[in-house]
């Protein structure tokens, strides 16, 4: 059975709207004085920045961590590609280009280059480890009465001691350090700063990588 094949109107969108943002960095960068090849090179090294950029946001965002420098040089790409597109549609004279641009456009390169080394050669921050759990304080008080002397004569129901049922241990409270407290309280502002939601004891559990009632305790305390 032959597969019929349809044009994505996004696809062809996105063809269209990609050669002409490249057609006018490469206008741009000709009418700045870089001719031949490297007129060519300049939308190429615009676009590859664009997608090198968007490519790192999105493992960072996946991974939780900061993605304020990949943001930095999306922004960079995308308003070197928007000033070209805008720049060549009647509002700046090609033939009379002004120093600025010229210089701008010069010194586009060593920009792009740098960008794309801090992208592809930034570790990510390593989570740091939690702190050693101190040993559980277990303070467990039991009472217990074991002298008694009856009264002399038969024993009479009310005459009975009356036995007390022995208390239950107290409930195991877990020490947590306070730097812990204030990684996970780092921890919860972020993952409510990128969902809107208070971070729960299971998620934090597996950000911090400690046992479910240490997860617990230390939700408790979370602002």
């Amino acid at each position: 059975m032959r597969s019929t094949l349809r044009p994505d109107a996004v696809l062809v969108q996105a063809v269209i709207a990609g050669a002409l943002s490249f057609a006018h960095l490469h206008d741009l960068a000709e009418a700045a004085g870089q001719t031949g090849w490297k007129a060519w090179a300049y939308p190429v090294s615009v676009d590859l920045l664009l997608v090198a950029a968007w490519r790192r946001l999105r493992s960072l965002r996946a991974a939780g961590d900061s993605a304020r420098s990949a943001w930095t040089w999306f922004t960079v790409a995308l308003v070197a590609s928007l000033g070209a597109n805008v720049a060549t549609a009647g509002l700046l004279d090609l033939t009379h280009v002004p120093d600025w641009l010229r210089i701008l456009v010069a010194g586009w390169p060593a920009l792009a280059f740098l960008g794309g080394t801090l992208l592809v050669h930034t570790p990510a921050v390593p989570t740091p480890a939690p702190h050693p759990v101190e040993p559980v304080a277990v303070d467990t008080v039991i009472g217990r009465s074991d002298s008694y002397e009856p009264d002399a004569g038969p024993a009479s129901p009310s005459a009975l001691p009356v036995i007390e049922p022995e208390p239950e241990p107290a409930t195991t409270a877990l020490a947590v350090p306070p730097a812990l407290v204030a990684h996970a309280q780092k921890v919860a502002d972020d993952h409510r700063a990128r969902t809107g939601y208070p971070i729960d004891a299971d998620t934090l559990r597996t950000r911090l990588g400690v046992p479910s009632q240490m997860a617990d305790a230390i939700t408790a305390q979370l602002v």
